[in-house]
Order: structure tokens, then sequence, then C-alpha cells
């Protein structure tokens, strides 16, 4: 799982797990489809990725409607030993405010 609409041989600060969390975060009832095109990954990638982050125990999915509502799990903690102990509300609260989406409410139906 990589970052799929880069160029060959470059590489980005945050991983995709990052990423699609905090695509998830700023936006609970986001659509992967939507998740995918702003990530730069496939949809298919998406799923894999929303599945590895619901099998550590970093947000579970909510059925509601035909829709799903994903919500972030307080004071999970990164995995790698380089990051022990702490906890990703602190890389949630720094990317919260994301320059590249509207603040205005989207509709949807």
């Amino acid at each position: 799982m990589g970052d799929e609409g880069l160029p060959h041989g470059s590489w980005t600060f945050l991983t995709s797990h990052a990423r699609v969390l905090l695509a998830l975060a700023r936006d609970p009832e986001v659509r992967l489809r939507e998740v995918a095109e702003t990530c730069v990954l496939t949809e298919r990638t998406v799923q894999a990725i929303v599945a590895d982050l619901e099998q550590g125990g970093y947000l579970t999915r909510v059925r509601e409607g035909r829709r799903n509502h994903y919500r972030i799990t307080p004071g999970a903690k990164f995995r790698h030993p380089a990051e022990a102990g702490r906890d990703i509300a602190g890389l949630l609260a720094l990317f919260a405010d994301d320059p590249h989406v509207s603040h205005r409410k989207r509709h949807r139906p």
C-alpha cells in the first residue's frame, strides 16, 4: 500500500494510514471513494487501510442507514516503538484544519 498517484521514487512524511485516518477524522461521514481521491490512493487500498485501522483499534465503523460513520478512538497510541506511549490526538489536532478542504458544510444525499 503506497502512494499510487505519486511519481516513482517519491516519498512523503505521512503514511497512507495516517492520511486516511486524518481524512476520516475531518469528516466522519465521508465516502471512501472521496478519501481515495483526497489521499491519491485507490479505493481498494483505502478499504484495506480502514480495515487495518479498525483491527488496530484506531477507529470504529458504525452503519447509519445506508452510510458508514467513522469514530476515531480517543487515546489510541502510535504503533512504532519510536513514538511509543504517545497518542494520536496530537497528530489529529495538528492536521485538523485542512487548507485543501472547503469549510462549508457539504450537502450529501
